[in-house]
């Protein structure tokens, strides 16, 4: 009987150690995992607290660089408690994935995200940046490999950059520093996560089994209910709608048209010289193209001043110097050059460092390409504009005869069909032509005819003669 209540109670005191052994391990378990500003206040009242709230549900870029600069100063004025980012993306730049780290990781206000589907790339570096993470079910967060949009890994001097963002700032935030690293570099092996193939990218339960995710929730009311904030006043930052346009404008087909419109106007202003609408579309264009990159940091002053220039060529060529050479390629070739540039995001002026050969490349390519598209089609639509119904409602189409008190030109009666006569004023393609000491309007068929050149005319169309150039 002895013998049996002394194996007993051992057996109730081994059970009592094993129990605390295994708490232990559990609170060294739980002290891993990060502990953001909020777990640190649980011992504080978190009623009545007031929560900054802003939404990143696009690409990471300079726009949304801005619009978390303006959400913190503003939590930070009105003495926010938190500041709680609703984030859906699949990434974009990393130089404005490490402004806004940047700014999370400043900011004294605690700070909140909730992964409402995606946190790829550039979004999972800013997740780690802020205090707590919290996770709708489905959602992911990882694979931060810095890649070009056709899916292909850039150079591995974007890589190592990207790598030691995330170790520090997984480092910052307490998280473990290799599964940042692991989100860059499928190298790096960790026993249970992964393995040497592939790049770290977590659903919310491996989030939170590895201390990436604080909860699961499915709404921001959920985040803050998990995050034991009771009746919290949630402010909600509004995007102005001069941000929302400006994120417009940069949309690639947005850029797209106004470059078409840009070269269209130069186009028709250079076919009717003096009507002026055609130069003020393109004016306007050009103003729209470059404003809105400007303020989101891709285009700098030189580029423009560039474009200027290119115009202020361009323009010499067609209006002072006679024929086409240097002058007016190398006002294309500016013009060209800085509506390219202006779409790539160079550091510190004329610094491309970081900006890939392949963007470039890109960025050059579809700039030409439209610009061929558009002559194309503007040559296409000149020709064949007139004859549409639309444009014969809106031009006139009777005869105004001086039989019925219209004065027309001084050839109006005469046929000068044939007739042979000298440039007295440049044909750029319109000009002045002299026949038999007398002066008449004349448009040669797009080339450039000096003054002095021997002429034939073709025809009458409108006020104008047709002419060509007689040669030997």
């Amino acid at each position: 009987m002895k013998y049996q209540l002394y194996l007993f109670l051992t057996y109730i005191l081994m059970s009592t150690v094993y129990v605390q052994a295994q708490s232990s391990d559990t609170i060294r378990a739980i002290d891993t995992l990060p502990i953001s500003k909020i777990e640190k206040k649980q011992h504080v009242d978190l009623s009545n607290k007031k929560v900054y709230l802003f939404e990143i549900h696009d690409e990471i870029g300079p726009g949304a660089t801005r619009i978390t600069e303006k959400a913190i100063v503003a939590a930070e004025e009105m003495n926010a408690d938190y500041i709680l980012l609703d984030l859906n993306t699949f990434g974009g730049l990393v130089t404005d994935a490490d402004a806004i780290r940047s700014a999370l990781l400043d900011t004294k206000i605690p700070t909140l995200v909730f992964v409402r589907n995606n946190a790829a790339s550039a979004g999972a570096l800013i997740s780690i940046a802020c205090d707590s993470i919290y996770m709708k079910t489905g959602s992911t967060i990882g694979a931060a490999a810095v890649v070009y949009e056709d899916g292909s890994y850039a150079e591995e001097k974007y890589q190592s950059y990207m790598r030691n963002k995330m170790r520090a700032t997984a480092e910052a935030t307490n998280r473990d520093p290799d599964i940042a690293e692991g989100m860059v570099n499928p190298k790096v092996v960790i026993e249970g996560v992964t393995d040497e193939t592939e790049i770290i990218t977590f659903s919310v339960d491996e989030a939170i089994q590895n201390g990436y995710c604080n909860g699961k929730a499915e709404s921001i009311e959920e985040v803050l209910k998990i995050a034991k904030l009771k009746n919290p006043e949630v402010i909600k930052h509004e995007v102005s709608a001069t941000e929302k346009l400006i994120q417009l404008l940069v949309k690639p087909y947005v850029s797209g048209i106004l470059l078409m419109i840009l070269i269209g106007g130069i186009y028709f202003e250079l076919q009717t010289p003096g009507v002026g609408f055609p130069l003020a579309a393109s004016i306007f264009a050009a103003i729209l193209y470059f404003a809105p990159h400007y303020l989101e940091g891709f285009a700098a002053h030189w580029e423009i001043l560039l474009f200027i220039v290119g115009i202020v060529l361009l323009m010499a060529e067609i209006f002072v110097i006679p024929g086409f050479g240097v002058t007016g390629i190398a006002g294309i070739a500016a013009i060209m050059i800085s509506l390219a540039l202006a779409l790539i995001k160079n550091i510190d002026g004329f610094d491309f460092g970081f900006v890939p050969a392949k963007e470039i490349g890109m960025a050059f390519l579809m700039v030409s390409g439209i610009m061929v598209f558009g002559v194309v089609l503007l040559l296409f639509a000149s020709k064949n504009l007139a004859s549409t119904a639309a444009f014969k409602r809106l031009a006139l189409s009777t005869e105004q005869n001086r039989n019925d008190g219209f004065i027309i030109s001084a050839y109006a009666g005469e046929n000068m069909d044939g007739k042979e006569a000298f440039v007295v004023a440049d044909l750029r393609p319109s000009g002045k032509i002299e026949i038999d000491g007398e002066q008449f309007d004349a448009q040669s068929d797009g080339e450039y005819l000096s003054k002095g050149t021997r002429v034939i005319v073709k025809k009458r169309q409108g006020a104008y003669l047709m002419v060509k150039e007689v040669r030997a």
